[in-house]
């Protein structure tokens, strides 16, 4: 019974070890289920952290920037930036956007270097920039390449938004940016009404040297050269403002084309000067250029009027004073220019589709006059052009039929002589600030030295290339004047001659 009882116990553990094994497999087996259940949501979460990627937003989530403040969004009628993201390829980047991946937005402006400067950057439908965010987060901005036909499409202002992105890539350049060197956001530039995507990046300090032409050209010589013609304008105006002989109303139209072209002159510099973004109006500034230019011209154009009619009357005793003569021009150059000046402005704010918008690195995009409006003006200047082109013929014409003339023709004769010579030399300088505009770089340098030429010859006509201004002068200077023919002066202006011993 021992022996059996032994057996039996021995079955029983034996029974036991075996189910014990078998637990402990089925345990095993659903671990291993259960852990490999498992193991892809680990994976999908390892790999969705591994692609997150960090946006820098310059403002809070519910803020974007209203004129370089962030505002809240309740504060304005438009939506929260959202960045938008395209795929770069081998060959530039795609135009579909892709799937948009797993990014965050960390918020604040880049810190830059000691050897960076902050440079703000407007992409927006008229501008030169265009901003990508690429799909590893890195900014990608698109800027004018020079050297690959700057004005081959988009105008002279800027792409349009329908260009494709293979014709940008082969017009442009770019610079990429990573994290941390940049900040985009949504901006709204409520003086221009232009709603923009903006970015601020850290760009490296670029020092331009003297042997950079185009800085040399528009940042050194062209200032200078606008220093010289103002002040040769002002001693035109000067000169026939001063000495009571030249008060006459000749000299008084002088003086007042001198002083537009001064204005002018003033103006246009103030366009040189880019980076005063922050303290000057451009759209202020051209406008003043532009319809001072006019004003110039409606004088010149009253000049060639008078020495007209006076040559074509018959009775040259009129009973007007230059007084009463000068405000009757002043009333019709300055209601003309103002006309004229108010269909420009109304054509440019009204009828104008793209309006010119001239961008800075440290102001945002300023709104300025188009062409729309520069056209008026223009069209304008060639009508007096015209005009004043008849007065030449006409005028010169009846000095040839005339036999005989008395002391007064004598005087318009001179006159005559230097309204010519104005006219030339201003239709020249009309037409080569109409080519500047185009804005190819040989034609603007031209421009800049014709400017200089134009006040300088513009001088030597009405002051020393006339020998009754240089006798003048010399008399009132005590210059040195003896043996001087005073063939041309005035009978007073004789008296004086013969008095002083000349």
């Amino acid at each position: 019974m021992y022996g059996n009882g032994g057996r039996n116990r021995e079955k029983e553990q034996r029974r036991s070890n075996d189910m014990y094994c078998s637990a402990s497999a089925l345990v095993l087996v659903i671990g291993t289920l259960g852990l490999l259940s498992h193991h892809p949501q680990i994976v999908l979460a390892d790999d969705g952290k591994a692609n997150l990627i960090s946006i820098a937003k310059c403002c809070e989530p519910e803020e974007l920037l209203v004129d370089d403040t962030c505002t809240p969004l309740t504060e304005t009628n438009e939506t929260e930036w959202r960045p938008e993201f395209v795929e770069e390829k081998v060959n530039g980047i795609s135009r579909n956007r892709p799937v948009k991946p797993n990014y965050q937005l960390k918020i604040g402006r880049p810190k830059c270097q000691p050897n960076e400067q902050q440079w703000n950057v407007y992409h927006y439908r008229s501008g030169e920039d265009r901003l990508a965010i690429l799909t590893t987060g890195v900014l990608r901005h698109y800027t004018t390449d020079l050297t690959k036909g700057k004005h081959e499409r988009g105008g002279v202002y800027g792409y349009d938004d329908t260009t494709d992105d293979e014709d940008l890539e082969t017009t442009s350049i770019h610079y990429d940016y990573p994290f941390g060197h940049y900040c985009a956001d949504k901006a709204i530039l409520s003086r221009d009404r232009l709603v923009a995507t903006y970015a601020m990046i850290c760009v490296p300090d670029v020092v331009l040297g003297w042997t950079d032409t185009n800085y040399l050209m528009k940042h050194v010589i062209d200032p200078t050269f606008h220093a010289i013609s103002i002040a040769s304008y002002l001693v035109v105006a000067v000169v026939y403002f001063v000495l009571p002989q030249l008060r006459d109303l000749v000299g008084n139209m002088i003086t007042s084309m001198t002083l537009c072209l001064i204005t002018g002159q003033c103006a246009s510099m103030v366009r040189i000067f880019t980076e005063l973004g922050n303290h000057v109006s451009f759209m202020m500034a051209d406008s003043v250029m532009y319809v001072s230019l006019l004003a110039a011209f409606f004088w010149l154009n009253a000049l060639g009027y008078y020495v007209w009619s006076t040559f074509r009357s018959r009775n040259v005793f009129l009973r007007v004073t230059d007084g009463r003569k000068y405000c009757y021009y002043s009333s019709y150059v300055w209601g003309s220019t103002i006309c004229i000046a108010g269909s420009s402005i109304f054509a440019h704010f009204a009828l104008e589709t793209n309006k010119p918008v001239i961008t800075g690195t440290l102001y945002p995009p300023q709104e300025t006059i188009g062409w729309l409006g520069i056209s008026v003006l223009f069209m304008s200047i060639v009508l007096t052009i015209m005009v004043d082109f008849c007065f030449v013929l006409t005028t010169s014409n009846r000095i040839k039929r005339m036999s005989t003339y008395g002391r007064i023709h004598h005087k318009m004769k001179y006159s005559f002589r230097m309204f010519v010579f104005l006219f030339a030399i201003m239709s020249t300088g009309w037409l080569s600030l109409l080519f500047s505009r185009l804005n190819y770089e040989p034609l603007e340098y031209c421009h800049i030295v014709i400017n200089l030429l134009q006040a300088i010859l513009i001088l030597y006509v009405c002051v020393f290339g006339q020998r009754r201004v240089t006798f003048l002068l010399g008399k009132t200077c005590n210059c040195c004047n003896s043996g001087e023919n005073i063939e041309g002066l005035d009978w007073g202006e004789e008296m004086t001659a013969i008095n002083a011993g000349y």
